[in-house]
């Protein structure tokens, strides 16, 4: 049973240049983190993740939740987590304040992440095995489909989790081989040109094939010049990725890409404002074959079905401390395998939690095992952080979801 909670505001300033992008140019990385306490002295850790202001009002919000699962126990809580999600996504005055979006939907966030670490510690094995062996009625019991029927019914999304089910025990062998990660350090845009190079290097140097560039600059000259410095250091083979989260109007984007694709970029990451879904369908179908990234500033499930129903996206960077936690995390990705969208998580936690949903993405829904960004500068203050060893996610093996905090 959860006796009680606590909620903490995590706040951890970067080195100089870390972290930063054409928008965010001074963050300081932090967490809304709520810890849910059971009668067994055992906790689960769940995360939300903001860029420092504000991040007080997400811990508040996390405490109305919180408060309101009191005194249930897990097991229960956890049997019918959809109905319980579906009932404090719609409470009436924070509705309000979204809906399922904001700091409200932030909040959620962490209380939901906390639901699913403490259930993985109760039965004592790792998230990513508890996902897995769960059944497709028992995972679409955890999950809110409402504002999806027209593309998801319950009954559908068992079937879709059925049928994917083929081929579980040949996939296996992704927690022997690792999940393969990609560099986003190696480009963070306050970095000079000459750190930029150096960093590509040794990303390859340290077995990533795979790497990411912010782009967004004032001057798109300064873009170009820089995705080719990356192409030129990382060489023809390697996967690049532009990501210039949010900063172009349409008009821009459109142009610019067009100049960005003699350098042959993989993706190109947020080009405008996430809420223009016509916007990217446009860029997509002009820079096509190269495609649209998006998702890191979508907020829940709804607007990532429309971006699926008007095909305006390449791959889905759905975040579970962005969205509302795991359960509408996989939402999403079951509507992402319907369409056939491989989902490349945003990784806002530094993959803590990510490489376990990646894993049951892959195992259980079939989705392509591509990469998981992987970003190094919080580790540290983790107790179990993520381990990388020649560009691949070791398979965590304790139990819970990776997200406790030192």
């Amino acid at each position: 049973m959860i006796k009680t909670y606590d909620i903490q505001d995590r706040r951890f300033p970067l080195h100089t240049g870390a972290g930063s992008d054409a928008i965010h140019k001074d963050p300081v990385y932090s967490y809304a983190v709520t810890r849910l306490l059971d009668d067994n002295r055992r906790v689960g850790t769940g995360l939300a993740f903001t860029i420092g202001a504000g991040n007080e009002l997400v811990c508040q919000a996390a405490a109305f939740y919180a408060e309101r699962i009191k005194g249930m126990p897990i097991e229960e809580l956890m049997a019918n987590f959809g109905v319980v999600f579906n009932t404090l996504s719609n409470e009436q005055q924070f509705r309000w304040l979204g809906p399922h979006k904001g700091i409200v939907h932030l909040a959620l966030a962490s209380v939901t992440n906390a639901c699913f670490d403490l259930w993985a510690k109760t039965r004592g094995v790792p998230l990513w095995k508890l996902l897995i062996e769960l059944s497709p009625e028992e995972i679409v019991n955890t999950l809110d489909l409402s504002y999806l029927e027209d593309e998801l019914t319950r009954e559908k999304a068992i079937t879709l989790l059925s049928t994917n089910r083929l081929g579980r025990g040949e996939r296996m062998g992704i927690i022997e081989k690792g999940y393969t990660g990609y560099d986003t350090s190696v480009g963070w845009f306050n970095y000079s040109d000459e750190q930029v190079r150096e960093n590509c290097k040794r990303a390859i140097a340290n077995g990533f094939t795979a790497m990411k560039l912010k782009v967004g600059s004032e001057d798109p000259l300064r873009d170009i010049r820089r995705a080719h410095i990356v192409r030129e250091a990382a060489g023809d083979q390697a996967t690049v990725m532009l990501d210039a989260n949010q900063q172009w109007t349409l008009p821009q984007a459109l142009t610019i890409c067009q100049e960005l694709k003699s350098m042959n970029p993989f993706w190109v990451e947020e080009p405008t404002h996430p809420d223009d879904i016509v916007g990217h369908k446009v860029l997509a179908d002009t820079i096509a074959p190269i495609k649209v990234a998006m998702g890191e500033h979508v907020p829940n499930r709804i607007v990532f079905k429309n971006y699926l129903q008007l095909g305006a996206a390449g791959f889905a960077q759905v975040d579970a401390v962005r969205v509302g936690g795991v359960s509408e995390f996989i939402a999403i990705s079951l509507l992402c395998r319907k369409y056939d969208i491989p989902v490349v998580p945003h990784v806002g936690d530094m993959g803590q939690l990510h490489q376990h949903l990646v894993l049951f993405n892959h195992i259980s829904l079939g989705h392509e095992a591509l990469f998981l960004e992987h970003i190094p500068h919080l580790k540290s203050h983790f107790v179990h952080p993520v381990l990388i060893e020649n560009g691949v996610y070791r398979t965590p093996m304790e139990a819970g979801s990776s997200c406790d905090l030192r």
